[in-house]
């Protein structure tokens, strides 16, 4: 995967976000930006707007579930069903490992669903593995 493709982590936690965060700029080995967002509606908002060289499509969303106000439920089902943005893979990360969120997600579009590690090494070991596959082995659609 190119360095300039942008990942977009919609989270509310901070605390999630920074270990997300932390666990995919561990070893140096990924420059991509990163952009959060901590609700459901400002993922939306920032889907909705145009894409520009300041403002990139991004190449994958890392999305949580159990969002305030607008779910990541709702979000998921909200972008798998616009035409621009239904090619973009999703990875649900979450904390809820219910068979009837796995399953509604992945009825919904969802490309992954991960339940959250408790320890931080095991969040670390998730996120290369998934860094390995999505940047490493797949091969994703050209951005916008």
């Amino acid at each position: 995967m190119n360095d300039n493709k942008l990942i977009l982590i919609v989270e509310d936690s901070d605390d999630d976000y920074y270990a997300t965060n932390r666990a995919f700029k561990k070893d140096g080995n990924l420059s991509n930006p990163i952009v959060r967002c901590e609700d459901g509606q400002e993922a939306l908002n920032y889907l909705s707007q145009e894409w520009t060289p300041s403002h990139p499509k991004p190449a994958m969303i890392l999305l949580d579930l159990n969002l305030p106000g607008l779910d990541g439920r709702l979000v998921l089902k909200e972008i798998k069903s616009t035409r621009r943005l239904a090619n973009i893979p999703i990875v649900v990360l979450t904390t809820s490992d219910d068979e009837k969120d796995i399953e509604e997600c992945y009825d919904l579009g969802a490309n992954t669903y991960i339940q959250k590690p408790v320890k931080l090494e095991s969040l670390f070991d998730a996120v290369q593995k998934l860094k390995d596959y999505w940047f490493q082995i797949a091969i994703l659609p050209k951005g916008d």
